[in-house]
């Protein structure tokens, strides 16, 4: 006369993916899960948001990927000035609240450098004043905010949530490092909950 064991099924991590500029989700989801292993994406819960604003130019994937396209928001050649950066971020924080709670952000692109830049400016409380604290983050390539003013709120202290920064095929055993630690740490608030 055996117990039954007890299965717990938690809960994976779950990411909020930004995609590049003048792309889409659809097509960050594409890439994603045609050029990462399964062992990875089977252990995330990603979900795709398109930008807010239709692209408003050509862009680099036509020919490749289908339309539509679209951009977080818009800025200058030398991307010191940016124009519907506030409307992107009320935009994304409103999804977050309506379809959340999300454990982390993941980002390429465009989406990258929002994603690396707003864990800075939460803590701040200059953004996402409404929703949970960003807890992790994967950056599939980016760049930095160049404006001053921003990029000052934006990286005055280093990023304080684990981070990886994922920019080539020799990163899979560190991203699968990585996986294992916040699935621990998604797991240990799930139980304590």
């Amino acid at each position: 006369m055996g117990s039954e064991a007890e299965t717990v099924t938690l809960r994976k991590p779950r990411f909020l993916c930004l995609h590049g500029f003048r792309t889409s989700g659809e097509i960050l989801k594409t890439q994603v899960t045609m050029k990462w292993p399964e062992s990875v994406t089977r252990k995330l819960d990603l979900v795709y948001l398109d930008a807010p604003f239709p692209c408003q130019g050509k862009s680099d994937v036509e020919g490749i990927f289908d339309p539509p396209y679209y951009e977080w928001f818009q800025f200058n050649k030398e991307f010191t000035e940016y124009t519907n950066f506030d409307e992107c971020l009320a935009y994304i924080e409103d999804y977050m609240i309506k379809n959340g709670p999300f454990d982390g952000l993941l980002g390429f692109s465009q989406g990258a450098i929002l994603s690396a830049g707003l864990p800075g400016l939460q803590a701040q409380g200059l953004t996402f004043t409404k929703v949970p604290k960003i807890k992790f983050l994967i950056i599939v390539g980016g760049a930095k905010f160049r404006a001053a003013s921003l990029a000052d709120k934006a990286y005055s202290t280093p990023i304080q949530c684990p981070s990886l920064h994922f920019l080539d095929e020799k990163g899979l055993q560190i991203m699968e490092s990585f996986l294992e630690r916040i699935q621990k740490m998604v797991d240990e608030k799930e139980i304590k909950e």
